[in-house]
């Protein structure tokens, strides 16, 4: 019976509910798009919060506590990594040795034991043979000072030299004689007996510790080189590798080549002092190798020292020493070196001469050796990380 109404059927109510639930999330649709468009309030970070001054003042004096602390445990310490960088180097040194001898078939732990018996054989025979010299031409050559220096102002070269700075450069070499012949100011440069002592025990206890070091790092370092590589990610290994083992074959090649010039260096000082008739050469050829081990610089700070020295014997004996030397380093630095340093890394002279002088201001003899290697593993590096990079930004 129709009353005037539509009649209410499960279809039109469907499509009711259809609409309404359209209705609903069209506006759930509206109230989401609304919040997510409303920008949410900044939330501020720690260090720029002023409600909280003293947490964060408190934080701060940490962290400049924290960084005192560990510049000063850096500062006692330095004696220590002085001695692991000398043993690690010298690690470096032995190691293309131990290669050479693997290559002809003997095992690196047999290697490692017959490089270390020769050379504590070849270094308690050089102290034997070279000691009781050395110190016997220490002592002539203080004994012999005042003679030297009289037979030095009464040469016709001294008299020359004396009409151009005057009169007073016979009074400085007397003051020079007396400072120098007096035992009590040599005591004083060395800090006291106790204090020399103190020194010699340091030295032969530094000594132990570095060669002790030095035998663990030869027979650790293949494990230590993968050590380090393992740091880098896995896509980025084996170039890490690479560039680890060309660096430590190139830093050890290097080394070894610093002592085969220095020892030439020292046997040519050594037979120019001999041949000359110039007093004390075993102790001039020991200076050699000592003071020549310094890359490049080493050769013409011995050169200038050895001439002065020579100048108070016989100027005459002195030119010619100074002009034969000059020569040798001419050959050594066109010919010898080249060969030596052939399977070392070139760098240019300059950086050389500048990595030189920042080691040895920095860290002394240890400084001026490692200084070399050091830039070549940067100049290795830029070339092989940096410049790929840079040159793959087009």
């Amino acid at each position: 019976m129709s009353d005037g109404t539509p009649e209410s059927t499960p279809l039109a109510a469907s499509a009711a509910a259809g609409t309404d639930s359209a209705h609903v999330s069209a506006g759930a649709d509206a109230g989401s798009t609304a919040l997510s468009t409303y920008p949410e309030a900044p939330t501020a970070r720690f260090w720029a919060r002023l409600d909280g001054p003293f947490g964060v003042g408190f934080m701060l004096t940490l962290g400049g506590l924290a960084a005192l602390v560990l510049g000063l445990a850096i500062s006692n310490l330095v004696t220590i990594i002085i001695y692991i960088a000398f043993a690690l180097f010298a690690a470096l040194g032995i190691d293309p040795i131990l290669k050479r001898l693997e290559r002809h078939n003997v095992a690196r732990g047999w290697g490692v034991t017959i490089v270390f018996l020769t050379l504590t054989v070849a270094f308690v025979g050089i102290l034997w043979l070279i000691i009781p010299t050395l110190v016997q031409q220490i002592t002539q050559f203080v004994t012999d000072l005042p003679t030297t220096i009289s037979n030095f102002q009464n040469s016709d070269f001294f008299h020359w030299l004396e009409g151009i700075f005057g009169t007073g450069l016979s009074g400085l070499l007397t003051e020079a004689e007396t400072f120098f012949t007096n035992p009590s100011n040599i005591a004083k440069i060395g800090g006291g007996a106790l204090q020399v002592g103190v020194s010699i025990a340091t030295g032969i206890s530094g000594l132990l510790i570095v060669v002790v070091l030095t035998l663990y790092f030869v027979v650790s370092l293949e494990p230590m080189k993968e050590a380090l590589a393992r740091f880098a990610p896995a896509r980025n290994r084996p170039k890490v590798s690479a560039m680890t083992n060309e660096i430590t074959d190139s830093v050890g090649d290097y080394l070894m080549g610093m002592v085969v010039l220095a020892f030439f260096n020292s046997l040519v000082a050594f037979t120019l002092h001999l041949v000359l008739g110039l007093p004390f050469p075993l102790l001039m050829g020991v200076l050699a190798f000592c003071i020549t081990i310094i890359p490049l610089v080493g050769p013409v700070l011995y050169w200038i020292v050895a001439s002065v020295l020579a100048v108070f014997t016989s100027p005459i004996s002195a030119l010619i020493f100074a002009l034969c030397y000059l020569v040798y380093i001419q050959i050594e630095a066109y010919v010898i070196t080249p060969k030596v340093m052939s399977k070392a890394i070139e760098i240019p002279g300059a950086l050389v001469v500048i990595g030189a002088l920042i080691g040895g201001t920095l860290l002394g003899l240890l400084g001026a050796l490692v200084a070399v290697p050091v830039t070549a593993s940067i100049l290795l590096i830029i070339k092989q990380v940096l410049i790929p990079r840079q040159d793959a930004k087009v």
